[in-house]
């Protein structure tokens, strides 16, 4: 049998070799400079936190009955909350860097149990109004463009520039009268039907039903934004000489959009999705709380009504390092799209 194996000193061999050390160089000092701004960013969320008015002690004590001078102490004392604010910023800091977020002081749980156990619902939310937004958007963008001062380029335009002037939470109430309470084609609010009992594929479908009006409430805003974005990016493509290159070789419309136009439009796209992406768990604060989703950004408006510090904090470093995570893979998905663009 041959050995068709290329030895370590050939051309493709040692190309492959430098691409993997490239690739390397970039995850570890991204790894590096991602480390040190979260370690800003908890420190900055601490302070934030801490300047808000309301002491805990005081809102735990009214919510158990008891307010008086002897339970305030032993509350403070017991979370921690008798130190200076220097130490306890950093046992939170500590606490960051060990992967221990604390306990809750209202939901007497560590904190890191009860995020793990609603980000599922977030995410969910998140990559289903991303997508959403993405797709919808692009394709909407591509229309108005390639049918520029037509019809369909004013429809397009002026229904997105509706949704973008139209706050989401306002959207959100008038979907819910529509499909929910007059037509009653959709539920009103929750992850899931309450006893139903479901599993598997009905499970699926129940808890797609439940998404569908949160979904499109929060992806509805970003796509408005996506379709002008794109439309203005198409139209700047579509009037380079490599696209009437393109033409003259005798491409397909088709061919000449997907291969030339669009690839090359969506670079700006691709950065404006990888900052939104991270934007969007803030964005779900309020259609959590408005739709009734238990995802960690209704957990996230509970604590701050609650004062529930190591909460708080918590969510904000977890949604800190999605953010991170979200930005890495934009810079990645650059190579993909543009070869020209290298990871440094």
């Amino acid at each position: 049998m041959t050995d068709t194996s290329l030895p370590a000193s050939s051309p493709l061999g040692a190309s492959h070799s430098n691409r993997v050390r490239v690739a390397l160089r970039f995850f570890g000092s991204r790894a590096i400079k991602s480390a040190i701004v979260l370690v800003l960013i908890a420190v900055f969320n601490f302070i934030l936190v801490r300047a808000a008015p309301g002491d805990p002690a005081e809102i735990m004590a009214g919510l158990s009955g008891g307010a008086d001078a002897a339970t305030l102490q032993q509350l403070r004392r017991d979370f921690g909350l008798d130190k200076p604010v220097s130490t306890q910023l950093l046992n939170h800091l500590e606490g960051v860097f060990t992967l221990d977020l604390g306990y809750s002081f209202r939901q007497q749980e560590k904190v890191a149990t009860l995020i793990f156990a609603q980000l599922p619902a977030t995410l969910l939310l998140t990559v289903s109004a991303f997508v959403l937004a993405v797709g919808v958007g692009i394709l909407l963008g591509i229309t108005a463009a390639l049918h520029a001062g037509r019809w369909k380029d004013t429809a397009v335009t002026t229904i997105a520039l509706l949704v973008y002037a139209t706050p989401s939470f306002w959207i959100g109430l008038m979907l819910v009268l529509l499909f929910a309470v007059k037509l009653e084609w959709l539920p009103l609010f929750g992850y899931q039907t309450v006893g139903a009992g479901y599993t598997g594929i009905m499970h699926a479908l129940d808890v797609g039903r439940h998404l569908l009006l949160p979904a499109v409430t929060l992806g509805l805003f970003y796509a408005a934004i996506y379709t002008r974005l794109t439309r203005a990016s198409v139209l700047e493509v579509l009037n380079m000489d490599f696209v009437r290159t393109a033409r003259a070789k005798g491409l397909s419309e088709p061919q000449v959009i997907r291969r030339h136009v669009l690839r090359n439009a969506l670079l700006p796209i691709i950065t404006f999705a990888g900052l939104q992406a991270g934007g969007l768990v803030g964005g779900a604060v309020l259609i959590e709380t408005v739709f009734g989703w238990p995802g960690i950004g209704r957990l996230a408006f509970e604590a701050l009504g609650q004062r529930d510090y190591n909460l708080l904090l918590g969510i904000f470093f977890v949604a800190s390092v999605l953010v991170v995570i979200i930005n890495m893979l934009t810079d990645v998905l650059y190579t993909l799209v543009d070869p020209r663009i290298e990871l440094k």
